[in-house]
């Protein structure tokens, strides 16, 4: 029996790392902690930034940096009239450069990582974490400790409390911050489609420039076969050839920089009056509705942005800060002016302006680093958008896939094989089936202004809840914003019948899958809480539960963090035996790009210790990869025989009683491991009459129930955990409950269709979760039910 010293150690240092036979802190990985205090203090040596700012420009710039390929033909599709409308092109593109990618993302919606890591859903994972919207409410408080789960407090009295409750308390809302996030993910999908079409296709078209006689759809065909063969590659990852993209994207940044500079100087700097913003009003006042609809072309200067906050994940802010201000910037500057340049002596050049402005003695080396250029463009976005899918996998928002990890270095390297090739096939149908860029830049416009659009709402939402911004700078940073892109989104609804139907046709395939998937995960969970078993009625089968308690132990799959499933009644109900002792697993992920390896594991007893039932939740980022494989469920053992011994050097278990009182207003005595050997009590919890953690249902404070169970002489922890190991060597036994959801008969037409026949399909095409935990199929036992909406 533990001392009373002992005992008021462990209550005085909870939250502390535990090692429980040693008793002494847990050394962290010395190495990994420098790294991880160096990056949150975001100390850094002025070389180690200037190393990252250059390794940044591979993997975040390559879209940005590709656009004067074809943004010019773009923008004059028809041709061009006037000198002045070149320069008025050319100062709108310089000020897009200026707003949207330098002021807005590089310097405000780049501070607004989770952790490092960009994109939609990292967004919404940041307001998960500060107010209560998230769908399926599977968090618990003790989720909020986790050294990666940071949150800032505010007043009470504050905007942003008033915010937060205003958006809890408004279902609708929930569902609609839902919904803008799904788009901007869908977008971002319709990218990985789009950019390697317009870049692969924009590199090729150099063949054609240079041999006038060539057949177009030559062109066509080298674009389809560098995309096979891109798409081919992905299972390899980006970890093997990554360290040539940075090398690649600055000499072509570099290449198109000097190629502008040499025509400014060749063709003259008359072109430079274009910084002035009155070219912008001249340029749109003279064309009025033919230059407004140009803004579609303009647009394509600052497609790569969302992908540059998408890919942000393993630089800090301030290098790609500093590569962009110092490198990027400048290069695009100067390779647009010198286009333009080129352009104003040169107007019927309009189709491939860039190519007819290189130099001729530097021609096919430019060619290929163009093609390359592309080419880590394109993998690039195809990355992303991987990497966003992981992320929208991890929320429930989409079909179980497979998704490999292609790297032992970076977390957020993911490759998921079917999506890879769906991309593949849908990338070749743009390419083949347009066959101009006109119709791609179209069909991307579309794409990237509503990824912008979407970005801008969340960040109303960051600026208040997160940074507590005045509402005047949120109103002023949402009118610039707003103005400017839906200045574009309106150019772009223009051109919807002329490609812009791709993005949005696309877009609108996933967004139903994405939705449907999340509606039926929503009412499957609801299903489960809902139907929860009460522990009275366990209780009142006795130890025995009823049943005949065989060697083993038998890890009960749920979605439910808290309470005995449905599934587990179901199960009793209709078998004659049980395991001698049951497990119930959850594995859940919570709006934090990663859980730490020594906090992963939450373990807790359900009921009395002859019953020998137990409960283990795994937690997950966003970013984590679960596996279902040996070592994890290693660690669950290790962490539930942890647990023993804490639990008997808390409490005390020799000679002792259980005894188990619960008027309405006690609160039962039940605390949680995690897998630093953590205790995180649960005296906080509310346990109501929906809870089934409950030793017997909630009463009247007049009725209270005493059970008392007597423990034997020999009920140590020493004798619990040989009980466990010989269990575990007399064989594991995986239950997973297969709830199949049906639309009622009362249904309308469209529910029934999104759910028996949309949903129903995407179950039965996607991977059973057997699959993703590896379960041997000698040890799986699945448990079937029938749950009506």
């Amino acid at each position: 029996m533990a001392s009373p010293l002992e005992i008021d150690e462990v209550n005085e240092n909870k939250g502390r790392m535990w090692d429980l036979e040693q008793k002494i802190d847990q050394p962290m990985d010395e190495e990994a902690g420098r790294l991880r205090n160096m990056y949150r203090e975001k100390k850094f040596s002025a070389l180690l930034l200037l190393r990252l700012a250059y390794q940044s420009l591979g993997v975040v710039y390559g879209d940005l940096g590709t656009s004067p390929l074809y943004v010019f033909y773009n923008t004059f599709p028809h041709g061009i009239e006037h000198q002045e409308d070149v320069v008025g092109a050319l100062s709108l593109i310089i000020y897009s450069l200026t707003l949207v990618p330098l002021l807005k993302y590089v310097f405000i919606v780049l501070r607004a990582n989770d952790n490092g890591q960009g994109g939609t859903f990292a967004l919404y994972a940041l307001l998960c974490r500060h107010a209560n919207i998230k769908i399926i409410p599977n968090q618990h408080r003790t989720d909020e400790e986790l050294t990666t789960y940071s949150r800032t407090a505010f007043h009470e009295k504050s905007f942003a409390a008033k915010t937060k409750r205003w958006l809890e308390g408004q279902a609708f809302i929930k569902s609609t911050i839902l919904i803008l996030v799904l788009v901007g993910t869908c977008m971002v999908i319709g990218d990985g489609i789009l950019t390697p079409a317009i870049s692969v296709l924009s590199a090729a078209g150099g063949i054609k420039v240079n041999r006038p006689e060539m057949d177009s759809g030559v062109v066509v065909l080298v674009a389809v076969v560098i995309l096979v063969g891109l798409f081919s590659m992905q299972h390899y990852g980006t970890d093997r050839v990554g360290w040539l993209f940075a090398p690649i994207v600055l000499l072509w940044l570099l290449l198109i920089g000097g190629i502008g500079m040499y025509n400014l100087s060749r063709f003259g700097g008359n072109v430079l009056k274009a910084f002035s913003p009155l070219y912008v009003y001249r340029y749109l006042r003279n064309g009025r509705k033919k230059s407004w609809l140009s803004l579609g072309g303009i647009l394509l200067s600052i497609t790569g942005t969302e992908a540059l906050f998408a890919d942000l994940a393993n630089f800090p802010v301030s290098s790609v800060q500093i590569a962009f201000t110092l490198i990027v910037f400048p290069c695009l500057l100067l390779a647009y002016s010198g286009q333009a340049a080129y352009l104003v002596d040169n107007l019927d050049h309009y189709q491939d302006a860039f190519y007819r402005s290189i130099p001729d003695r530097i021609y096919w080396p430019v060619f290929v680093i163009a093609t390359l250029a592309a080419i880590v463009a394109s993998q690039a976005t195809i990355t992303a958008t991987f990497s966003i899918i992981k992320q929208a996998l991890a929320h429930g928002c989409f079909p179980r896939v497979k998704v490999v990890h292609t790297s032992k270095k970076y977390l957020g390297q993911v490759y998921i094989p079917d999506i890879n090739w769906i991309l593949m096939v849908l990338c070749i149908a743009v390419t083949a089936g347009f066959k101009n860029q006109s119709q791609i830049g179209n069909a991307y416009g579309t794409a990237v202004v509503l990824v912008m659009l979407v970005t801008t709402l969340l960040m109303i939402l960051v600026m208040i809840l997160v940074w507590h911004c005045h509402w005047i700078l949120v109103v002023v940073f949402t009118g610039l914003s707003l103005i400017v892109e839906c200045t574009y989104f309106s150019a772009v609804l223009f051109k919807v019948d002329q490609g812009g139907w791709a993005p949005l046709a696309i877009a609108g395939v996933f967004l139903i899958v994405m939705y449907v998937w999340h509606y039926g995960t929503v009412k499957r969970y609801e299903f489960e809480l809902h139907s929860k078993v009460s522990m009275a009625w366990i209780l009142g089968l006795g130890p025995s539960l009823g049943l005949v308690r065989v060697p083993g132990i038998g890890l009960v799959y749920t979605e439910l963090a808290s309470g005995v499933p449905h599934i587990f009644s179901h199960f009793i109900t209709n078998l004659p035996a049980l395991h001698s002792v049951v497990v119930f697993v959850c594995v859940k992920y919570l709006p934090v790009y990663t859980v730490p390896e020594e906090e992963r594991f939450l373990v807790k007893r359900i009921g009395p210790k002859n019953y020998h039932i137990f409960r283990c939740v795994a937690r997950y980022g966003y970013k984590d990869l679960h596996k279902k494989d040996d070592d994890f469920e290693k660690k669950l053992f290790d962490n539930l025989f942890m647990f023993v011994r804490l639990e008997s050097m808390m409490e005390g278990c020799s000679d002792s009683e259980y005894s188990l009182c619960e008027p309405q207003n006690e609160q039962s005595r039940e605390f949680m491991l995690n897998n630093n050997g953590n205790t995180t009590s649960m005296s906080n919890v509310d346990f109501s009459v929906s809870s089934v953690d409950s030793i017997v249902p909630a009463r009247s404070p007049s009725h209270v129930n005493v059970v008392t169970f007597q423990s034997s002489s020999h009920c140590t922890d020493i004798d619990e955990l040989e009980f466990l190991n010989g269990c575990r060597e007399a064989g594991v036994v995986h239950i997973l409950g297969n709830t199949v959801v049906r639309a009622s008969r009362d249904s309308r037409f469209y529910k029934k269709i999104a759910v028996d026949y949309i949903y129903a399909f995407l179950r039965k095409i996607c991977r059973e979760n057997s699959v993703i935990f590896n379960i041997p199929h000698e040890s799986l036992l699945n448990v079937g039910q029938v749950f009506y909406v």
